[in-house]
């Protein structure tokens, strides 16, 4: 499946505003309540958010009231979003197996 450039581009714009520390940054609480918790959930939920367009095209189109290059195009979204998302799942159990083989 190929990927035209603005729909990367417009998931990576997606991906950057669900990833962005600033927009994510809670309110400290106490130790241990940083935001790195809450960055973690926001990626989590903007990738889950963005399955709702990929739903709703394709109800539309079961039904003949939507085009299938906006399916195609919804999919591809998506597809880019959870490559990205599985992509920082690695990097973060990558991070933890190099701090679980430190010496102390």
């Amino acid at each position: 499946m190929t990927v035209n450039a603005l729909a990367a581009v417009n998931a990576y714009r997606a991906a950057a505003r669900g990833l962005d520390p600033a927009a994510a940054a809670p309110a400290a609480t106490g130790p241990g309540q940083g935001s790195f918790s809450t960055l973690v959930r926001s990626a989590l939920d903007g990738a889950a958010a963005s399955t709702a367009p990929v739903e709703t095209q394709m109800a539309a189109l079961a039904q003949g009231k939507a085009d299938v290059v906006d399916l195609v195009t919804a999919v591809a979204e998506t597809e880019l979003a959870v490559e990205t998302l599985v992509s920082v799942r690695d990097r973060v159990i990558a991070a933890y197996q190099d701090i679980l083989n430190m010496p102390i």
